[in-house]
């Protein structure tokens, strides 16, 4: 059994929200596909997130041993066993699809507070005095980036004033996930007409991706 792990950041309600109704649609298009796939969902803007507060961690990354710690109150423990626990299960999987709204260039803070949570030494990558090295080369991974955005977005901007799937490709790729594929949903618009036309296309770039990976 395979494991996708669906993560979404946006306050929106689902029937409101194109990048969530267009990766709903990828995700359903890959289970069809891949019977084997069980289904994870994380909705960021309904858990809560830990913050990284230094006194979590030993060194760079490397979180405190909890039955060593006594200085970590059993609230603060709970939030290192959380980052934990997020860490491996985003190890675990084998496909990610990430839904955000481009926000201010970017996407919205809960979704760097996750990836901050995700990437702990001797979890998701490895840190060393000389070098960090990633640990997400293990198992074949696929991950695809959604992204929804009120206006034009050209191919052309993307690194310069759309940062959002550049740096989620980065950073996986420096820590082991080489299949990175995006679909970009922009002119979303002001007229639910506007919205309409740009999840139709959106639905159809789900389509050709699907039946590629």
């Amino acid at each position: 059994m395979k494991t996708i792990l669906y993560i979404t950041v946006n306050s929106k309600p689902r029937r409101k929200s194109v990048s969530r109704t267009v990766s709903q649609m990828l995700v359903n298009e890959l289970m069809a596909i891949h019977e084997d796939l069980e289904l994870k969902e994380l909705d960021l803007y309904e858990m809560s997130i830990p913050r990284l507060h230094y006194k979590y961690f030993e060194s760079r990354n490397l979180l405190v041993n909890l039955e060593e710690n006594n200085n970590l109150s059993r609230d603060e423990k709970k939030e290192v066993e959380k980052i934990i626990r997020l860490a491996n299960e985003f190890k675990e999987a084998d496909y990610y699809v990430i839904a955000a709204p481009m926000w201010n260039l970017l996407f919205p803070s809960p979704l760097k507070e996750y990836l901050d949570c995700v990437i702990q030494n001797d979890i998701t990558v490895k840190i060393s005095p000389k070098e960090v090295t990633g640990l997400l080369n293990d198992k074949k991974r696929k991950m695809i980036y959604v992204q929804s955005s009120g206006g034009p977005v050209p191919k052309v901007l993307n690194g310069k004033m759309n940062h959002g799937g550049t740096y989620i490709r980065d950073l996986f790729k420096f820590a082991g996930i080489s299949d990175f594929y995006e679909i970009n949903v922009d002119n979303t618009g002001f007229t639910l007409e506007e919205e309409q036309k740009a999840i139709e296309r959106g639905k159809k770039d789900v389509q050709k991706l699907s039946k590629k990976i």
